[in-house]
């Protein structure tokens, strides 16, 4: 036996793939339209500034926004940031080898973050289901950044939970109807987070980064959440000339804000 079979034989190999569907699975059982957010995300895209833009993901995990970009825009080009060491693994295990996807490791909290990237100015910065672990003051000082890398005419959206205080009643009521259906899904061997880390910790390649990706994180912790309409009065005050919601669900927005 060889050192190449050596390696060969000790070296585990990963399904990126695997891991990239069932991290939709996870996510789609705390939000089954989440498909649907992406779309209107990528329609938005095509619609303000074309299909072949130069994207930003931002907190870009796996890569989910960056994958359904290039499946729809194959010239389309995207930078990945986040600091997630596990679900970077997976993106860098997904897109390896093309040459239209670069993955940056940053801190969104660190103001010299947009130093990292390899371009001064982006069409589309898109985000999803992320900057919720954010609390406002952070989160506004973030949106002043990212609008210094959209270009003029550039777009900016994030889809997330935004949480309108003033309709307590009606929150109170999504919520318990959300989570039935979730404990349902769940009776029939759903994923939620905690289960799919666990396996994640599992994963002879994945082990490492997961182990790593704790000792950053620590357990899952949501930030504010503020409204809408929050979010949208913060992207006009740094420097969007235009934002208001393009999709919602009953929890979930949509926000888009144009440079």
């Amino acid at each position: 036996m060889t050192d190449a079979d050596i390696t060969t034989a000790t070296t585990p190999a990963a399904d990126w793939q695997g891991w990239q569907k069932s991290w939709d699975r996870q996510q789609e059982w705390y939000m089954p339209d989440r498909e649907d957010r992406f779309r209107i995300m990528l329609d938005m895209v095509e619609a303000l500034v074309g299909p072949a833009p130069r994207v930003l993901d931002l907190a870009c995990g796996t890569g989910t926004i960056t994958a359904r970009l290039l499946d729809r825009f194959p010239e389309a080009t995207s930078t990945g940031v986040d600091l997630d060491p596990a679900l970077l693994a997976i993106a860098e295990g997904t897109f390896a080898g093309d040459d239209r996807v670069r993955l940056v490791t940053a801190d969104l909290k660190d103001p010299g973050w947009t130093a990292k990237l390899p371009y001064d100015s982006y069409d589309a910065v898109l985000t999803a289901t992320a900057l919720h672990w954010l609390h406002a003051e952070p989160l506004a000082a973030l949106y002043g950044r990212i609008a210094e890398v959209v270009r003029d005419g550039g777009v900016f959206m994030n889809a997330d939970h935004m949480i309108d205080e003033t309709t307590p009643r009606i929150n109170a009521a999504e919520r318990a109807h959300r989570h039935a259906q979730m404990d349902a899904a769940k009776a029939r061997g759903a994923l939620d987070w905690a289960e799919w880390w666990r396996l994640a910790a599992e994963d002879p390649v994945l082990a490492g980064p997961t182990a790593r990706r704790f000792e950053i994180y620590g357990e899952h912790a949501d930030g504010d959440m503020p409204s809408a309409a929050w979010h949208a009065r913060v992207l006009r005050e740094k420097g969007f000339g235009e934002a208001r919601p393009v999709w919602c669900s009953p929890s979930d927005t949509l926000l888009l804000a144009l440079k």
